[in-house]
């Protein structure tokens, strides 16, 4: 797997930490538990977008461009990061917000929203569940260039075979890691959303014949759907790349715990975000890295992880909305998982 082939920027000096768990490990009386630090990942705040923008923004100043677009949720990490990255490259950049769920958009909220503002976007504009965003994003570019500006549009969480290829280099990275400190692990948890995380992994994996199985847990999508949108990112990543596809049946992403929907509270996600704040003081987001907790607590009390296996959660990064999701977190009634 040769990925220097590839222009990168670095926004992250050297690899993002590997721990245990201990006290969690032992809170959940099975596995032993480690985690992949992403939100220390470089850019502001941190998070898993930033691999994936090492790529796409190094192929956005290779063709000359001057601003980048890009679109997402309400409370978007992928945004504020991209925001961050054309900051730290002094270029401009437009956001386009999908509102998922009606009424959740508003500029003057705290967390991501919040730093939207701080970090300059240059355009922000919100439009409605079901838009067509790569038409929305086309009609932004044209603005641009009408301005005499360079555009380069990024796809919607950097999920792109070539955003894609920052998971494959942490699935590198993490077994690189694995050796140096002696641990080998048994299974891999991470959050799935818009699917380059969590098929770049799975490229990557494959390319290293790791042979450790992946769970995804959905933060938006239903168990099939999610599924196959991670296979056929992962078929075109691996193409790209050029090697082997991994087989559908490695493509695991579960749906249990995406409650009543996106970025929706749920019991569990508040469990978990707490329990991690508590347990090992680390901040988990409750939109995805905090669902996938979630996913991976209700594991461990099923009893998928045995004891004597040790297991990797990817902290895929989001704390800096928490903020915006103070009231929920804080609300009595989602907190009796």
């Amino acid at each position: 797997m040769n990925l220097a082939r590839f222009p990168r920027r670095r926004y992250t000096q050297g690899f993002t930490p590997l721990e245990p768990l201990p006290r969690l490990s032992a809170a959940l009386g099975s596995a032993e538990f480690w985690i992949k630090r992403d939100d220390l990942l470089g850019l502001a705040g941190g998070g898993n977008k930033t691999r994936k923008l090492e790529f796409l923004v190094a192929e956005a100043l290779e063709q000359g461009a001057d601003t980048l677009i890009t679109v997402g949720a309400p409370q978007s990490n992928h945004c504020r990061l991209t925001l961050a990255a054309a900051a730290r490259e002094g270029l401009k950049c437009r956001l386009i917000i999908e509102e998922r769920v009606v009424g959740t958009y508003s500029p003057a909220a705290l967390g991501n929203n919040l730093l939207f503002d701080l970090m300059g976007a240059a355009a922000i504009r919100s439009v409605p569940l079901g838009t067509d965003l790569a038409a929305e994003m086309a009609s932004e570019a044209a603005l641009v260039r009408a301005e005499g500006g360079r555009p380069y549009t990024i796809a919607g969480g950097g999920s792109t075979p070539l955003g894609a290829l920052g998971y494959a280099a942490c699935a590198a990275e993490i077994m690189a890691q694995s050796f140096e400190l002696g641990a080998a692990f048994d299974a891999i948890v991470v959050a799935s959303g818009s699917a380059g995380t969590h098929a770049g992994l799975l490229v990557g994996l494959e390319a290293l014949n790791a042979g450790i199985p992946l769970t995804g847990i959905n933060v938006r999508r239903k168990q099939a759907e999610q599924e196959g949108n991670v296979h056929a990112l992962a078929v075109a990543t691996a193409a790209f790349l050029g090697t082997p596809a991994p087989a559908r049946e490695a493509v695991v992403a579960l749906d249990r715990w995406v409650g009543p929907g996106y970025s929706l509270p749920t019991p569990e996600m508040v469990e978990a975000v707490r329990m991690l704040a508590r347990e090992e003081g680390v901040l988990l987001d409750p939109v995805y890295s905090g669902k996938a907790m979630a996913g991976l607590i209700g594991l461990a009390r099923e009893g998928v992880f045995k004891p004597g296996q040790r297991v990797l959660f990817v902290h895929t990064g989001g704390s800096p909305s928490l903020h915006a999701y103070a009231a929920d977190l804080r609300n009595p009634a989602l907190q009796h998982a």
